[in-house]
């Protein structure tokens, strides 16, 4: 059986690429039916395109315009259009690979158990879009000498704090650099994700 699997992505895309990737090598038993993107300077739509693999952009923008004085009915709005829209190719999985934006239930509800998300820190520690650089911090100001990354469900509106599928640490050396981090964190990321996905994929 393959898998279909929707990716949403806000930047370039490096996570969609293994995952692609992993999808043409048989590594995984599924296939990207479609990449959706908020930002348009997402590379990861170009990415998918250079595969065949369609990609569509959907911002927020339009939906704060029409509610402008309620930014909590926009991003329902934003939300119930786009799940009904990714509904419609029945995936099996909802995988964010670096999407900055926080559901609500108007589209998490559309697809429970269904929806995972890739975070650059250990479970509880560093939420939120620069766990990387929160990290360094701490490493520089308290000695911190590690950090790691984990794959979780996504069931409601919690950041980063959802069910655990997978977790790894990646030690902070003292002569790594901010970039070496970085560096080190995203390769452990590439492979703990599609074992993530993978292990969860045989589970259906």
């Amino acid at each position: 059986m393959t898998f279909r699997l929707a990716v949403l992505a806000s930047g370039s895309g490096s996570n969609l690429q293994a995952i692609l990737d992993s999808c043409a090598s048989g590594r995984l038993e599924a296939e990207v039916v479609l990449v959706v993107v908020n930002r348009r300077s997402a590379f990861a739509a170009n990415r998918a395109e250079a595969v065949g693999v369609p990609a569509i952009y959907r911002p927020m923008g339009p939906f704060r315009n029409e509610f402008p004085d309620d930014p909590r009915r926009a991003r329902e709005a934003y939300d119930a259009a786009l799940a009904a829209e990714i509904a419609e190719l029945q995936p099996d999985l909802i995988v964010h690979a670096g999407w900055m934006h926080v559901f609500t239930a108007a589209f998490l509800d559309r697809f429970p158990n269904r929806v995972i998300n890739l975070h650059p820190a250990l479970p509880g520690v560093f939420p939120g879009a620069h766990a990387i650089d929160d990290a360094w911090v701490a490493h520089e100001t308290e000695g911190l000498d590690h950090t790691g990354v984990m794959v979780h469900l996504v069931p409601d509106e919690g950041v980063d704090n959802g069910p655990v599928l997978a977790s790894q640490r990646v030690d902070i050396a003292p002569d790594d650099s901010r970039e070496s981090l970085e560096a080190k964190v995203h390769a452990v990321e590439h492979e703990l994700f599609l074992d993530a996905i993978a292990d969860y994929l045989r589970g259906q």
